[in-house]
């Protein structure tokens, strides 16, 4: 089987795999006080060019409610768009454990919230009766495959320093951004004005683990405490650790995230010439979003699943991996084109 619903389903890079064999060989301190976390913080500051402070988790949702909830309390709104993973694919998680209000904004048509959109929800400051607004969050890549420029990232990193708020960045696609821009890590993070990221690793190719990347001080003051609370903090931390060092050295990250941009690429390109196909959104990473007859969900899912993201206008998503190959994309086009129209 070859999926296109997620590089979630793809297995874990070569390189990822020699990185965890290598930590297995001794034994080592646990709750990251040994030395491979340790050398991989310092591998973060370097490349992130920001004396950061790096907390490694089990998963996304963890990494984004550890995030979250160093940054909030129970009286606190956050503000996110109505297409965020945080508000439509974590279950209640992010709520449960922050006890914040989550408010949905308008995504604009490439996935993005505006700053005038921000701007309008930013009421009620100082009124008890409403939930206080303490951070922004936006995805990137978006939850259209879309991208933030450094540019778009530091005008929302403004206006929430400008309200006394901060800026969460939920990165579960991040590597498959900086590599669409062409970009450093830094540039769109802490040069941009990010307080916190949370960090994909998992879908960029490793087996398993995410990091939450802290680039203001502030928030670095209690986040150990809700590390263990949020029950994140893995006592074999070196495991995460050095998944990470592998992604990162001789920037394998790019490697990978580029060839699965790429592919996206030629699978649009070869979509868009059949004339019962719509690209819905613009390919900037490694998603395809596109419309299709209805009946062809079941004869193609059968053997390339991929996700429904828009039932009532038949809107599907096909997501490109760092293991999607070329004649695998071209197999799934052979099997489109022989469906009927």
């Amino acid at each position: 089987m070859k999926s296109f619903a997620s590089d979630n389903y793809a297995g874990v890079l070569p390189e990822v795999m020699e990185a965890m064999n290598n930590a297995n060989s001794e034994h080592a301190r646990s709750y990251g006080a040994d030395e491979v976390t340790k050398r991989v913080t310092n591998l973060f500051r370097e490349v992130f060019e920001a004396d950061a402070e790096v907390f490694f988790v089990f998963n996304g949702t963890g990494a984004n409610v550890l995030s979250i909830s160093s940054a909030t309390h129970s009286y606190n709104a956050v503000l996110c768009s109505d297409t965020s993973h945080i508000y439509n694919d974590e279950s209640s998680a992010p709520e449960t454990f922050t006890g914040c209000r989550f408010f949905p904004l308008t995504a604009n048509d490439k996935g993005k919230l505006d700053i005038s959109t921000i701007s309008d929800r930013l009421i009620r400051k100082g009124d008890i009766h409403y939930p206080q607004t303490a951070m922004i969050s936006i995805t990137q890549t978006t939850e259209y495959g879309t991208v933030y420029k450094p540019e778009e990232i530091k005008a929302i990193a403004a206006l929430a320093k400008e309200n006394g708020l901060y800026l969460h960045m939920d990165g579960s696609r991040f590597f498959n951004a900086a590599a669409s821009l062409g970009c450093s890590l830094s540039e769109i993070s802490s040069k941009a004005g990010v307080d916190i990221l949370s960090l994909g690793g998992t879908k960029a190719g490793m087996m398993f683990g995410e990091a939450v990347v802290v680039f203001n001080k502030e928030l670095a003051k209690h986040i150990a405490y809700k590390h263990k609370q949020t029950m994140q903090l893995a006592s074999k931390t070196r495991f995460i650790a050095a998944q990470f060092e592998a992604m990162l050295q001789n920037e394998l990250w790019r490697k990978t995230a580029t060839h699965a941009n790429k592919m996206a690429e030629l699978l649009c390109k070869h979509l868009t010439k059949n004339r019962s196909v719509k690209i819905t959104k613009s390919v900037q990473a490694n998603a395809v979003f596109a419309e299709i007859p209805r009946h062809w969900y079941e004869p193609l899912q059968e053997h390339y699943p991929f996700y429904v993201w828009k039932d009532s206008t038949h809107e599907v998503r096909l997501m490109c991996a760092w293991d999607t190959k070329e004649e695998e994309i071209l197999e799934f086009v052979k099997a489109i084109d022989a469906l009927p129209h």
